[in-house]
């Protein structure tokens, strides 16, 4: 089962640091994972203080009910993120949240379980999906997607340069069989690659963008974003642990344009205050630690911005 592997939170000391833990304040953990930076949160609040988590993957939400089944003051709901507002109006702390914890992309306990389907590292079936109610599997999209909607998904949310190439190569391949698991779509993508990148797998963009697609990452985090301000009561914290640069340029531009509030034309005489920012930067951009590295080489990519409501 999944909960049998290792799981190293990134970022833990400086994300749940950055959130400026009130003994008996209100925090929420959009991304639950395996608990480690819920875990650190229950550590700093009191007995009076909440910690309410969310997760899409069935098996992070039973580790969540056994973990922490006994304290009072954590509260666990299967669901996405995208769903902040209507979740903290459920349980009544809507603008009343201290702070909101969003640790995005795939956990090492989905990477590292080859039955999920979402590493090219070691063979098992194409699923991909952080949810598994949901219907369409990585294997159903690629068997029955057009050549466009392929490269274009490769392109948009993979980065890849040859997206035409692979998404191509995929299609002549489905035409002599069925595409049913990692190994297959990661040789796919290397014969298909006119070239190798030094140390990056060749299936690395494409993995990323089918996953990426298929859970609907994207739309999830800016739907999820756009509800923070209502969300957090005032001083309350967003902290966002991001891993790839599409993720970072969307929680990027959300905190800037938060921090700049109202769009007047730039040559009107108005002052910061009257633009009525909702959000101010905190600090500059985190990153890992040599000493984090070296014990977990996942979080070299990993970038956290913080912000606070005004």
């Amino acid at each position: 089962m999944t909960e049998t592997f290792i799981h190293h939170p990134v970022l833990l000391k400086e994300a749940v640091e950055a959130l400026s833990i009130k003994e008996n304040g209100i925090y929420i953990d959009g991304t639950f994972g395996r608990g480690g930076h819920a875990a650190e949160i229950l550590k700093r609040l009191g007995l009076t203080g909440r910690l309410l988590a969310i997760d899409k993957d069935e098996e992070a939400v039973a580790q969540a009910r056994r973990r922490f089944e006994h304290d009072k003051r954590f509260f666990i709901e299967r669901g996405t993120f995208a769903l902040l507002n209507q979740i903290t109006k459920h349980h009544g702390c809507l603008g009343k949240v201290d702070g909101v914890l969003l640790d995005l992309g795939v956990s090492s306990p989905q990477i590292d379980d080859s039955e999920r389907g979402f590493s090219f590292k070691q063979d098992g079936p194409l699923d991909m999906r952080m949810d598994r109610s949901i219907e369409m599997t990585a294997a159903q999209w690629l068997a029955k997607a057009s050549e466009n909607e392929i490269a274009s998904v490769l392109k948009e949310y993979g980065e890849e340069k040859f997206s035409r190439r692979i998404a191509r190569a995929i299609v002549t391949e489905r035409e002599t069989g069925v595409i049913e698991t990692t190994r297959q779509l990661a040789k796919i993508i290397s014969d298909a690659s006119p070239f190798l990148e030094k140390n990056k797998d060749p299936a690395t963009r494409s993995f990323q963008g089918i996953r990426i697609f298929i859970n609907n990452e994207l739309d999830d985090l800016k739907t999820c974003l756009s509800q923070v301000v209502e969300v957090l009561a005032n001083g309350g914290r967003l902290a966002v642990i991001s891993f790839h640069s599409l993720e970072d340029r969307i929680v990027k531009r959300f905190i800037r344009e938060q921090c700049r509030g109202d769009a007047y034309p730039l040559n009107l005489p108005v002052t910061h205050s009257q633009l009525k920012p909702n959000l101010r930067a905190i600090g500059k951009v985190i990153r890992a630690t040599d000493k984090e590295l070296s014990a977990n080489p996942r979080a070299r990519s990993a970038v956290l911005r913080v912000a606070e409501k005004i």
